[in-house]
Protein backbone atom coordinates (compact mmCIF):
# COMPACT_ATOMS: atom_id res chain seq x y z
CA UNK A 1 0.00 0.00 0.00
CA UNK A 2 2.84 2.60 0.92
CA UNK A 3 4.48 1.78 -2.22
CA UNK A 4 1.41 2.12 -4.41
CA UNK A 5 0.70 5.42 -2.83
CA UNK A 6 4.40 6.51 -2.86
CA UNK A 7 4.38 5.66 -7.04
CA UNK A 8 0.66 7.37 -7.01
CA UNK A 9 1.91 10.69 -5.21
CA UNK A 10 4.61 11.29 -7.82
CA UNK A 11 2.07 10.71 -11.24
CA UNK A 12 -0.39 13.20 -9.27
CA UNK A 13 2.15 15.43 -8.45
CA UNK A 14 3.28 15.73 -11.93
CA UNK A 15 -0.43 16.42 -13.32
CA UNK A 16 -0.63 19.47 -10.55
CA UNK A 17 2.66 21.01 -12.22
CA UNK A 18 1.91 20.69 -16.07
CA UNK A 19 -2.38 21.24 -15.76
CA UNK A 20 -1.39 24.57 -13.34
CA UNK A 21 1.18 25.45 -16.28
CA UNK A 22 -1.57 24.74 -18.84
CA UNK A 23 -3.85 27.41 -17.24
CA UNK A 24 -1.71 29.87 -17.54
CA UNK A 25 0.10 29.06 -20.84
CA UNK A 26 -3.74 28.54 -22.96
CA UNK A 27 -3.67 27.89 -26.53
CA UNK A 28 -3.70 30.57 -28.69
CA UNK A 29 -2.12 32.86 -26.03
CA UNK A 30 -3.24 35.46 -24.47
CA UNK A 31 -4.27 39.90 -25.78
CA UNK A 32 -1.05 41.62 -25.26
CA UNK A 33 -3.51 44.89 -24.47
CA UNK A 34 -6.41 43.50 -21.89
CA UNK A 35 -4.30 39.83 -20.89
CA UNK A 36 -7.31 37.97 -21.75
CA UNK A 37 -7.19 34.87 -23.82
CA UNK A 38 -7.13 35.18 -27.20
CA UNK A 39 -9.76 32.02 -28.19
CA UNK A 40 -11.87 33.11 -24.89
CA UNK A 41 -14.08 35.97 -26.99
CA UNK A 42 -13.44 35.02 -30.43
CA UNK A 43 -15.51 36.41 -33.10
CA UNK A 44 -13.44 35.40 -36.11
CA UNK A 45 -14.99 31.39 -35.44
CA UNK A 46 -17.63 31.02 -33.67
CA UNK A 47 -16.91 27.33 -32.72
CA UNK A 48 -13.38 28.40 -30.59
CA UNK A 49 -15.30 29.26 -27.44
CA UNK A 50 -16.79 26.29 -27.21
CA UNK A 51 -13.79 24.05 -27.12
CA UNK A 52 -11.70 26.87 -25.05
CA UNK A 53 -14.75 26.65 -22.10
CA UNK A 54 -14.22 22.49 -22.21
CA UNK A 55 -10.42 23.20 -22.56
CA UNK A 56 -10.40 25.01 -19.22
CA UNK A 57 -12.83 23.27 -17.55
CA UNK A 58 -11.10 20.06 -17.88
CA UNK A 59 -8.12 21.53 -16.95
CA UNK A 60 -9.27 22.68 -13.61
CA UNK A 61 -11.03 19.70 -13.02
CA UNK A 62 -8.34 17.72 -13.88
CA UNK A 63 -5.74 19.92 -11.06
CA UNK A 64 -8.47 19.73 -8.40
CA UNK A 65 -8.82 15.92 -8.92
CA UNK A 66 -5.19 15.22 -8.96
CA UNK A 67 -4.89 17.55 -6.06
CA UNK A 68 -7.48 15.80 -3.89
CA UNK A 69 -5.41 12.20 -4.74
CA UNK A 70 -2.19 13.76 -3.31
CA UNK A 71 -3.80 14.67 -0.28
CA UNK A 72 -5.15 11.04 -0.08
CA UNK A 73 -1.90 9.59 -0.80
CA UNK A 74 -0.18 11.46 1.51
CA UNK A 75 -3.05 10.34 4.29
CA UNK A 76 -1.62 6.83 3.40
CA UNK A 77 1.94 7.86 3.73
CA UNK A 78 2.08 10.42 7.00
CA UNK A 79 -0.04 9.17 9.86
CA UNK A 80 0.44 6.03 11.90
CA UNK A 81 -2.26 3.92 12.11
CA UNK A 82 -3.38 0.79 14.08
CA UNK A 83 -4.89 -2.47 13.38
CA UNK A 84 -8.32 -0.80 13.07
CA UNK A 85 -7.42 1.51 10.38
CA UNK A 86 -6.11 -1.35 8.25
CA UNK A 87 -9.78 -2.37 7.82
CA UNK A 88 -11.77 0.93 6.67
CA UNK A 89 -9.44 4.32 6.76
CA UNK A 90 -6.51 3.30 4.68
CA UNK A 91 -8.69 0.80 2.24
CA UNK A 92 -11.15 3.61 1.34
CA UNK A 93 -8.63 5.97 1.06
CA UNK A 94 -6.46 4.31 -1.80
CA UNK A 95 -9.96 3.59 -3.23
CA UNK A 96 -10.67 7.32 -3.58
CA UNK A 97 -7.03 7.97 -4.17
CA UNK A 98 -7.24 5.78 -7.44
CA UNK A 99 -10.59 6.72 -8.32
CA UNK A 100 -9.32 10.36 -8.15
CA UNK A 101 -6.05 10.08 -9.95
CA UNK A 102 -8.03 8.40 -12.56
CA UNK A 103 -10.31 11.08 -12.94
CA UNK A 104 -7.51 13.66 -13.20
CA UNK A 105 -6.02 11.46 -16.02
CA UNK A 106 -9.38 11.59 -18.08
CA UNK A 107 -9.68 15.35 -18.00
CA UNK A 108 -6.31 15.76 -18.82
CA UNK A 109 -6.48 13.66 -22.22
CA UNK A 110 -10.13 15.80 -22.62
CA UNK A 111 -7.47 18.86 -22.08
CA UNK A 112 -5.14 18.19 -24.31
CA UNK A 113 -6.93 17.24 -26.95
CA UNK A 114 -9.27 19.97 -26.99
CA UNK A 115 -6.57 22.54 -27.24
CA UNK A 116 -5.00 20.23 -30.20
CA UNK A 117 -8.73 20.93 -31.59
CA UNK A 118 -8.34 24.32 -30.73
CA UNK A 119 -4.98 24.52 -32.52
CA UNK A 120 -5.70 22.43 -35.45
CA UNK A 121 -8.84 24.94 -36.52
CA UNK A 122 -10.92 21.62 -37.14
CA UNK A 123 -8.61 19.63 -39.43
CA UNK A 124 -10.03 16.25 -38.63
CA UNK A 125 -7.22 14.35 -40.65
CA UNK A 126 -5.00 14.86 -38.16
CA UNK A 127 -7.27 15.23 -35.12
CA UNK A 128 -8.76 11.92 -35.05
CA UNK A 129 -5.55 9.88 -35.17
CA UNK A 130 -3.67 12.04 -32.23
CA UNK A 131 -7.16 11.75 -30.23
CA UNK A 132 -7.44 8.35 -30.48
CA UNK A 133 -3.57 7.72 -29.20
CA UNK A 134 -4.46 10.15 -26.55
CA UNK A 135 -6.85 7.84 -25.60
CA UNK A 136 -4.51 4.89 -25.47
CA UNK A 137 -2.73 6.04 -21.82
CA UNK A 138 -5.98 6.61 -20.74
CA UNK A 139 -7.52 3.14 -21.36
CA UNK A 140 -4.32 1.48 -20.35
CA UNK A 141 -4.06 2.77 -16.90
CA UNK A 142 -7.89 2.06 -16.39
CA UNK A 143 -7.10 -1.37 -17.28
CA UNK A 144 -4.28 -1.51 -14.59
CA UNK A 145 -5.37 0.53 -11.50
CA UNK A 146 -9.43 -1.37 -11.79
CA UNK A 147 -7.91 -4.61 -10.62
CA UNK A 148 -6.10 -2.62 -7.61
CA UNK A 149 -9.54 -0.63 -6.77
CA UNK A 150 -11.98 -3.65 -7.82
CA UNK A 151 -9.68 -5.80 -5.52
CA UNK A 152 -9.49 -3.54 -2.23
CA UNK A 153 -13.26 -2.81 -2.83
CA UNK A 154 -14.32 -6.80 -2.77
CA UNK A 155 -12.05 -6.73 0.19
CA UNK A 156 -13.45 -3.53 2.09
CA UNK A 157 -16.70 -3.40 1.24
CA UNK A 158 -17.83 -6.91 0.18
CA UNK A 159 -16.00 -8.77 3.29
CA UNK A 160 -19.20 -10.10 4.72
CA UNK A 161 -18.18 -13.54 3.61
CA UNK A 162 -15.37 -13.89 6.02
CA UNK A 163 -16.56 -11.60 8.26
CA UNK A 164 -18.87 -8.22 9.25
CA UNK A 165 -19.97 -6.40 7.12
CA UNK A 166 -18.50 -3.04 5.48
CA UNK A 167 -21.56 -1.14 7.41
CA UNK A 168 -20.81 -3.25 10.45
CA UNK A 169 -17.57 -2.38 10.82
CA UNK A 170 -17.81 1.77 9.17
CA UNK A 171 -20.75 1.81 12.33
CA UNK A 172 -18.17 0.34 14.74
CA UNK A 173 -15.59 2.71 13.40
CA UNK A 174 -17.57 5.86 13.77
CA UNK A 175 -18.96 4.90 17.10
CA UNK A 176 -15.46 3.99 18.09
CA UNK A 177 -14.24 7.58 17.25
CA UNK A 178 -16.87 9.53 18.47
CA UNK A 179 -17.16 7.46 21.94
CA UNK A 180 -12.83 8.33 22.04
CA UNK A 181 -13.74 11.62 21.72
CA UNK A 182 -16.82 12.21 23.93
CA UNK A 183 -14.49 10.80 26.50
CA UNK A 184 -10.99 12.76 26.38
CA UNK A 185 -12.87 16.01 25.53
CA UNK A 186 -13.06 18.10 28.53
CA UNK A 187 -16.37 19.95 28.91
CA UNK A 188 -16.99 23.00 31.68
CA UNK A 189 -18.74 22.13 34.74
CA UNK A 190 -21.38 23.96 36.02
CA UNK A 191 -21.14 25.65 39.07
Amino acid sequence: MKKTAESSTVVGALIITIMFAAAFTVPGGNDQNTGFPIFLNSTGEPSTPVPFTVFMVSDAVSLFTASGSVLMFLGILTPRYGYQDFLISLPLKLMIGACSLFISIVTMAVAFCTSLFIMLKGRLVVFIPITLLAGLPVILFMLVQSQLVFEIYSSTCRSHLFGPSFATLLGKYVWSRLLISRLFIRRPRDN
